[in-house]
């Protein structure tokens, strides 16, 4: 599993398609693993899991030969390292908003002497081949989510952050942050503002030699901001994809057998 092999298909110049787990089962997450994501994100911000949840599920997925990523909850070095440790390839950070933010985000995924990981990779050791220890600075991918207003005023002081490999765009909370509210949060968006504000992050990854990386809602607005330069666009989650199934069954039903029109239900995320 190392090297990370979402570096070496970006090194060919190929785009990337990630997945979202938000369910807290391994079998949820080894059927999301079953269908051919390059990589995984276990999402522990707002999924409906925790750590106890992330290890089982990142071991249900290891067959797949998929990147296994982790959101974690929010900047703090205790539950970034203990995801590393259980064997995320990757780290998906919220709401860095500043470069000191970013800094100190690097720094939890680097052992010494290019940060101050703690060295314990309890199951990261058996999950990766080879020296763990040697390859993991070199492998592990650290993304700051660029989210806030705040943080799109720092977008050069954070993108120039030494060891920062990605920006992950996280849509629905740019969105009201930057509207001050006037935008309801959501994926997809179409506002003229709110795609200058994609360009702009976009050309800041350019210029920094940073991976850019955006939440999508379907592939067709996954495959177009693939055309304006990002590097990998996840395309829903299993959530969404239940939610989505489920309704479709039962409006069928309905339709079919004339017991109703059916119901449009939560989108999912």
């Amino acid at each position: 599993m190392f090297p990370n092999r979402l570096k070496a298909l970006w090194a060919e110049g190929k785009p990337t398609v990630n997945g979202w787990c938000s369910i807290a089962s391994p079998f949820a997450a080894e059927i999301m693993a079953a269908q051919g994501f390059d990589s995984l994100t276990v999402d522990m911000q707002h999924g409906a899991l925790d750590y106890s949840d992330l290890l089982p599920m990142l071991q249900a997925m290891r067959a797949s030969g998929a990147v296994l990523l982790a959101r974690v909850p929010w900047l703090e070095p205790g539950i970034i390292m203990k995801a590393l440790d259980a064997g995320a390839q990757g780290i998906i950070c919220p709401m860095v908003n500043t470069a000191e933010e970013a800094a100190r985000f690097v720094s939890y995924l680097r052992y010494p002497p290019l940060g101050v990981r703690s060295f314990g990779p309890t199951r990261a050791a058996f999950a990766v081949q080879g020296d763990y220890a040697a390859q993991a600075n070199a492998n592990i991918l650290a993304f700051a989510m660029i989210e806030t207003a705040e943080a799109m005023a720092n977008l050069d002081a954070i993108t120039a952050t030494p060891g920062l490999d990605g920006i992950y765009v996280g849509p629905a909370d740019l969105s009201i942050s930057l509207s001050a509210g006037r935008l309801a949060p959501g994926m997809d968006r179409e506002e003229p503002e709110m795609q200058e504000a994609f360009r702009k992050i976009l050309a800041a990854c350019k210029r920094n030699g940073l991976r850019a990386a955006l939440h999508c809602g379907t592939p067709d607005y996954a495959a177009r901001a693939i055309g304006w330069g990002f590097d990998m666009t996840t395309v829903g989650g299993d959530t969404k994809f239940l939610s989505a199934a489920a309704n479709a069954a039962v409006a069928g039903f309905r339709k079919l057998t004339g017991t109703g029109e059916g119901q449009a239900g939560p989108g999912g995320y």
